[in-house]
C-alpha cells in the first residue's frame, strides 16, 4: 500500500496506476476499534453525490468508524480530511472496461486488507467495480440513486441497473424511488427513501455576515438598488440556462426588467462550447448588461443571500433538487422546474412556485409575478421555505438514517 499527503499524491493514470494510494485522517482510538466503511464515488468536485459522501464520512467519524472514500481526486479532498475521513486513491472515475476489471481486485484486497465491512457506491462505473469486489470480499453492498440514469436501450438499461443491485438501494427521493420502481423490477422490496440532506448550520441565513454578501455582489458587479435573480449549476444545457435567458428577453420585451440582475453561477467543467453559446445568446438578446455568467462560487451560502430570486430551471427531472433545498434552507423564494424532486422541495405558491420545464414563456411569468412581490412578501416566502427544509431535509436525518442501514446490515451479516 502506497500512503501519500493530500499535496503529494499521485497522478492516476489508466496504463499505471499504483496499487492504492491512501491520505487523510486515520482517526480516533475509538475509530479505529469500529468497523472500517468505504463509499465510492468518481472525483469529490462539485455535486449532490459528493457533497452526501463528506457529510455521511463527517457522520460516520463522528459516530466512531473508520471513514473511507475511494475516489479520484477532487478540490473536496482537504474538507474529506478535516471531517476526519480518509483517501483511497483509485481510477475510479473512468468507464475503461480494463480498469473497472482491475478495481474490482485492487478494492477486493482493500476490503480484505482493511476489515471494511461494508462497500456504499454512488455513481454505476465505479459501482460495478465495487459490486463485484464486495460479493468477493463478502460484505454487504449498497447503493444510493443520486440521478435519474436515462435509458434509450436496453444495453444503457443494464449499465444503469448496477445502481439498483444493492443489498439496499438508496433514493435520495420519493420521485427517485418511483423511477427506480419502473426501471429496475428487480429492485422491489430493496429500496429506501432517504431524502438528500442541508447543513443547517452551514445553510443558516443568520450566519451570512454583510461583508460576505457585499464580496459576493462585487463579484457579479451587483448595484445596490439591483434585484438579483441566480440560477446556480455547473454549465451544462440540461441545467436550463438557456430558458432563463429566454424568459428575462421575454421581461425585457415588456419593459419588466428595470433594476434586475440575473447571475448564472457554475463550473463549465471543461464545457467551453456551451458557454461560448451563453454568452453569445446574452449578446443576441441584447441582455449584456442584464446578465452576469460568472465562475463557480465556493460560498454558497452567501450567494443565496446576496441574491433576491433563486430559479433551478432544468430542463431534465432532478432526482432531488439540491438547489432548491438550499436555496429555501437560506430563505430564499425559489421558481423550479415542475418535475422530479423538484416537487418535494417546493411547496408551489407557497414556499416558491413551479413551473413547466423548457417553457421560457412559464418561467417568464413566474418571474414577472416574484418580482411584482414586495421585500417584506418574498421574505415570508423565504421564511416558510426555510421551515419546510428543516422539517424534512436536514443532513442530521439523512446521515442517521443512512447509518442506521449499515448497522442493520452489519448486524445481519455479524
Amino acid at each position: 500500500m502506497v500512503s501519500s499527503t493530500l499535496s503529494d499524491a499521485p497522478e492516476l493514470s489508466d496504463a499505471a496506476v499504483p496499487d492504492i494510494a491512501v491520505s487523510g485522517a486515520v482517526g480516533s482510538e475509538a475509530a479505529t476499534a469500529r468497523t472500517p466503511i468505504l463509499q465510492i464515488v468518481p472525483s469529490l468536485d462539485i455535486g449532490g453525490a459528493e457533497r452526501t459522501t463528506i457529510d455521511v464520512a463527517a457522520a460516520l467519524a463522528r459516530g466512531g468508524y473508520q471513514a473511507l472514500v475511494v475516489t479520484r481526486g477532487g478540490r473536496m479532498l482537504g474538507e474529506l480530511s478535516r471531517v476526519g475521513g480518509e483517501w483511497v486513491a483509485l481510477p475510479v472515475n473512468t468507464k475503461a472496461p480494463h480498469t473497472l476489471i482491475a478495481n474490482v481486485f485492487r478494492l477486493r484486497n482493500l476490503i480484505l486488507s482493511r476489515g471494511i465491512g461494508l462497500v456504499h457506491a454512488r455513481s454505476r462505473a465505479p459501482a460495478w467495480s465495487a459490486l463485484y469486489a464486495a460479493r468477493l470480499a463478502g460484505v454487504p453492498f449498497v447503493t444510493t440513486y443520486h440521478g435519474i440514469y436515462n435509458a434509450r436501450s436496453s444495453l444503457k438499461r443494464f449499465y444503469n441497473s448496477v445502481m439498483a443491485r444493492g443489498d439496499v438501494v438508496i433514493a435520495n427521493s420519493e420521485w427517485t424511488a418511483a423511477h427506480i420502481a419502473r426501471e429496475h423490477h428487480m429492485a422491489s422490496g430493496r429500496v429506501r427513501v432517504i431524502p438528500r440532506g442541508v447543513d443547517l448550520s452551514r445553510f443558516d441565513p443568520t450566519a451570512v455576515t454583510a461583508d460576505r454578501i457585499a464580496t459576493i455582489r462585487a463579484k457579479w458587479n451587483v448595484r445596490p438598488d439591483e434585484t438579483v435573480i441566480l440560477l446556480p449549476g455547473r454549465l451544462t444545457r440540461w441545467k436550463g440556462q438557456t430558458v432563463l435567458i429566454d424568459a428575462l428577453a421575454r421581461l425585457a420585451e415588456a419593459d419588466a426588467l428595470g433594476g434586475v440582475r440575473a447571475v448564472l453561477v457554475g463550473d463549465s467543467q471543461g464545457r467551453t462550447g456551451f458557454e461560448a453559446e451563453l454568452h453569445k445568446r446574452i449578446a443576441d438578446t441584447g441582455l449584456q448588461d442584464t446578465i452576469t455568467v460568472a465562475a463557480h462560487e465556493n460560498d454558497m451560502p452567501a450567494a443565496y443571500r446576496a441574491a433576491d430570486i433563486i430559479v433551478s430551471a432544468s430542463t431534465d427531472p432532478e432526482a432531488f433538487g439540491r438547489v432548491a433545498a438550499e436555496a429555501g434552507a437560506m430563505e430564499r423564494p425559489v421558481i423550479a422546474t415542475n418535475h422530479g424532486g423538484a416537487r418535494e422541495v417546493v411547496v408551489n405558491g407557497r414556499t416558491g412556485l413551479l413551473t413547466e420545464p423548457g417553457d421560457p414563456e412559464a418561467l417568464a411569468e413566474a418571474l414577472r409575478w416574484m418580482l411584482a412581490e414586495d421585500v417584506p412578501a418574498r421574505a415570508e416566502i423565504g421564511r416558510a421555505a426555510r421551515n419546510h427544509v428543516a422539517s424534512r431535509f436536514t443532513v442530521e436525518r439523512m446521515c442517521a438514517d443512512t447509518l442506521n442501514i449499515y448497522r442493520s446490515l452489519l448486524a445481519h451479516r455479524g
